[in-house]
């Protein structure tokens, strides 16, 4: 449904995205995620026709959407800048929408109303920062779009809402089918819905990989041995991390995990136990960080 293909964009000399590609399948939820300055806003802003690519091609459902009028009409983007005519109501928004958007939904707009719990009367300028991007939510989802992509669609909400906002956004890629691209900091959050991840470092696509085969691949492993880790493991290991809890040697690996744990194994080791890895975890360890060491993330 979304295809990004060999994307290089740069401003002012300074290249901002390279050789990026991006696939995002029908029915899909896919999350973009990467430190400060990787890039994911200047995508998502190709992606919906804000930004012309300098190379490469940005599809929608097979089509450009760059200057694309009726392709742009089956998108829904909810920026993390947002913007609404600063005298105008909800209820003034909600009609500008309809007449924008062909596929506006008023039943959809009257639910989400009440679910959210928002005056439809009272100017947007007057709501709070959550209480906007609801409304930003509600209006956006109210156009049925068949793409919908979220940049930051949590942030300043509280824990009661983003569940009402993600169990909306699940029912419409189960429902509908519709395709979802989310960049968050909120990679906890991301790993419960996603069905696969894309991690920007520096403008390029370090990893895209479906979420269980991403963490099929990475392992965290907790071992110890009669005396010290025989250094020549460390040699056949493509170790992520490693540090050591007292008699116990703690690894982020990479590689496949059953391979892995039979070596471990046959040097007969006193403890030996594979722990969950969350998506955190693997977002600092691929990007080369201690935790504590990459500057700009947020989480």
């Amino acid at each position: 449904m979304i295809e990004v293909k060999n994307l290089y964009k740069s401003f002012n000399g300074y290249p901002v995205l390279t050789d990026l590609n991006l696939t995002v399948q029908k029915g899909s939820i896919y999350g973009l995620v990467g430190a400060n300055g990787a890039g994911k806003t200047t995508l998502i802003k190709h992606i919906v026709g804000v930004f012309k690519q300098d190379k490469g091609d940005i599809l929608i459902k097979g089509c450009p959407i760059f200057e694309n009028t009726l392709m742009k009409s089956n998108v829904g983007y909810i920026s993390d800048d947002l913007f609404f005519f600063s005298m105008y109501s909800l209820k003034n928004m909600s009609r500008f929408y309809k007449k924008v958007y062909f596929s506006w939904n008023q039943e959809r707009y009257q639910f989400m109303l009440n679910l959210f719990r928002l005056d439809e009367n009272k100017r947007i300028s007057k709501f709070s920062k959550g209480m906007q991007k609801q409304a930003a939510l509600i209006l956006t989802m109210s156009c049925m779009p068949e793409v919908l992509v979220l940049d930051e669609p949590i942030d300043g909400l509280d824990p009661l809402v983003r569940k009402k906002v993600w169990k909306m956004i699940i029912e419409d890629v189960s429902e509908r089918e519709i395709s979802v691209l989310i960049s968050s900091h909120n990679l906890k959050e991301l790993e419960g819905i996603c069905d696969s991840i894309g991690i920007l470092n520096g403008g390029r696509m370090v990893i895209e990989r479906e979420l269980d085969e991403l963490k099929s691949d990475i392992s965290k492993i907790q071992v110890a041995y009669k005396t010290e880790f025989p250094e020549e493991l460390f040699e056949k290991l493509d170790v992520l991390h490693h540090e050591k809890r007292g008699s116990v040697d703690l690894f982020i690996v990479k590689g496949n995990r059953n391979a892995i744990i039979e070596m471990l194994k046959n040097l007969n080791p006193l403890v030996l136990d594979v722990l969950p890895l969350t998506l955190e975890e693997i977002f600092i360890y691929e990007l080369g960080g201690d935790g504590h060491e990459i500057e700009g993330i947020l989480f």
